[in-house]
């Protein structure tokens, strides 16, 4: 995966939201001489860039309301994220937790490291990634298993079945209907839930 990450690297684009000196030029310079395609950027913009892969961000007391605004953005599309700092006080730390940076490169900004760093964002960044994708499946999945059961119970209520009649019968159904379980379970609970409602009044 590692050597894989390392390939990837040449050709995606990073955006350096940083101030315009110095310091910026040389952190442009060594990512374009990796083979980065990089953007730089200043002010601090609303929200996340379309199309950034990396987002290396300069951790400014100054605007630290324009950061933590950015921070708030559209979560689905937010990339890998690299702080720039100057010092290691609590307060720029502080800061860096709340972006919830992968790596931190500190000034004065060195060629050496600056790989090291964008690799290991880039690979617990993917990791990430996979782990809530594979988190939001299991969800969906329990959720699907916790509606199944509630469709049982309404059957087995509603109909005198026993656990494995109601689930046949769930079973059956879902084929009849060219649907998944879930979704059968789905149509149940919300039948049930209207044959429960009563208007006020009624």
């Amino acid at each position: 995966m590692a050597i894989q990450i390392l390939r990837d690297l040449r050709g995606l684009r990073v955006h350096v939201v940083h101030p315009p000196d110095s310091e910026r030029s040389k952190l442009v310079e060594h990512l374009r001489r990796i083979g980065c395609m990089v953007d730089a950027h200043w002010p601090v913009p609303d929200s996340w860039a379309d199309g950034a892969d990396i987002v290396i961000l300069s951790i400014e007391h100054d605007v630290r309301t324009e950061i933590q605004r950015l921070l708030k953005s559209d979560g689905s599309r937010r990339p890998t994220l690299i702080a720039v700092v100057s010092y290691e006080d609590p307060t720029t730390l502080q800061l860096v937790l709340e972006a919830g940076a992968v790596a931190v490169i500190e000034r004065p900004i060195r060629p050496f490291g600056l790989l090291t760093n964008l690799t290991i964002a880039r690979s617990l960044w993917l990791e990430r990634r996979e782990a809530a994708k594979k988190l939001h499946k299991l969800e969906r999945k329990l959720a699907g298993i916790q509606r199944i059961q509630k469709a049982k119970t309404i059957l087995m209520d509603g109909q005198g079945l026993s656990e494995a009649d109601a689930y046949e019968s769930i079973r059956r159904q879902a084929m009849s209907k060219r649907l998944s379980m879930d979704d059968m379970a789905a149509a149940i609970i919300h039948a049930n839930e209207l044959l429960q409602y009563r208007p006020k009044g009624d």
